[in-house]
């Protein structure tokens, strides 16, 4: 049995996505922040933003499963408003987020990757490529996703891993 991990897997397109993956026959584990309850899914606490709580959950997958086939970063979200207006906390969380965190959760999966020969999935946004006005920060942050998973293709490659990067 494959196995996939899939991080913002508690709601909207993370978790159905988990659900899909669970129902084809793959164990199935959700990362998220606020948990979720299935029979299909396992949901491990987990903050993409906080290294303590992802190498928790990644050794217990390590122990359960003993690698990763697919590993999807997923989780994050948008902040939208004028560039000007927009505080810094806030444009420093939104890449928190959408970039370090998906670095981060590949530092964890990475090794458990290279056992399976796996793949990464990581979800940008078209508007990495054609940025929305008054998304900035949004945008940038899904550019640096496609940036990261561009040359992380070619670092993996010799280990049989691959990374794409979806854009919906």
């Amino acid at each position: 049995m494959k196995t996939l991990v899939i991080t913002g897997g508690s709601s909207g397109i993370g978790k159905e996505t988990a659900e899909l993956f669970a129902a084809r026959g793959y164990a199935v584990y959700a990362l998220s922040r606020s948990g979720g309850k299935s029979d299909a899914v396992v949901h491990l606490h987990a903050d993409v933003t906080d290294e303590s709580s992802l190498a928790s959950a990644f050794s217990r997958i390590a122990q359960e499963r003993g690698g990763i086939d697919v590993l999807i970063n997923n989780a994050g979200f948008g902040i939208s408003g004028a560039t000007e207006l927009t505080p810094p906390a806030e444009a420093r969380a939104q890449f928190d987020v959408n970039f370090f965190g998906t670095f981060l959760v590949i530092r964890q999966a990475l090794p458990l990757l290279r056992k399976a020969k796996g793949r990464i999935i990581n979800i940008s946004s078209a508007a990495a490529l054609f940025s929305i006005p008054y998304q900035a920060f949004y945008s940038a942050s899904k550019s640096a996703v496609n940036a990261l998973t561009l040359a992380l293709r070619n670092e993996v490659k010799a280990f049989g891993v691959t990374v794409c990067a979806a854009m919906p």
